[in-house]
């Protein structure tokens, strides 16, 4: 039998130093109106500074990302997607951003995933406003699918950076999810463990509430290493 959300939530007021403690570390309510209105070109920026800071220190990306503005247009997905040749090479040498081949080359795929979707629902942001929070493995399975390096770990956090409501399987939050009693993997990939994992927030969601952002952050806040902040 798994936990009940609120045995989840009373550890991790324990751990952090009450409930106030905890609310404090929680992030803002997604909204879903905000992520409707936002524009493709900050979509298909995200989608690169997440692909770009995977596997590698994030603070690089970020020290280099007006650079990768200037470099890569603006993130206009229409220029990208029919951008010549001559400039995917020239960023091969470009200073401006980090020169990894494969990564550079994910953004004109991803461009042409933010076009065809937008010409399909208005909008990337509209169309991320619609898909409900109760299928996210849904989601990251299209994004996998559809974009280039969209898949696992960065599709999840590319989910949250860009405001959608959804959980992120980090180390702390499987166990957490483990330690309450879901039968899953310590990491979570197959068809199988995701769909447990889908279905115990969607039940804990349904319990408490509580936005899938919040139910995700308080479960990582219950267990793992106690940092002053975490």
């Amino acid at each position: 039998m798994v936990l009940a959300f609120k045995t989840i939530r009373a550890r991790a007021e324990q751990r952090k130093g009450g409930a106030r403690a905890v609310q404090r570390l929680l992030p803002a309510r997604p909204d879903p109106k905000a992520l409707a209105r936002l524009a493709d070109d900050r979509v298909l920026a995200e989608m690169t500074r997440r692909v770009f800071s995977a596997g590698f220190a994030w603070s690089v990306v970020e020290a280099k990302w007006a650079g990768f503005e200037a470099a890569f247009l603006g993130f206009d997905p229409a220029r990208l997607c029919f951008a010549p040749e001559a400039l995917w090479d020239g960023l091969m040498k470009d200073a401006r951003i980090v020169r990894n081949g494969a990564k550079i080359m994910s953004v004109p795929a991803n461009a042409r995933l933010v076009a065809e979707v937008a010409r399909e629902h208005g909008s990337f942001g509209a169309f991320l406003a619609g898909w409900p929070s109760t299928d996210e493995v849904g989601l990251l399975d299209l994004l996998a699918r559809r974009g280039n390096r969209l898949g696992g770990m960065t599709g999840q956090m590319l989910l949250r950076f860009l405001g959608w409501d959804g959980f992120v399987l980090s180390r702390d939050v499987v166990t957490c999810l483990r330690d309450a009693g879901l039968d899953v993997g310590e990491e979570v990939k197959s068809k199988r463990d995701l769909a447990a994992v889908q279905a115990r927030f969607n039940a804990w969601a349904a319990e408490t509430g509580l936005p899938y952002v919040h139910l995700s952050r308080i479960c990582a806040l219950s267990i793992g290493e106690n940092a002053l902040e975490a």
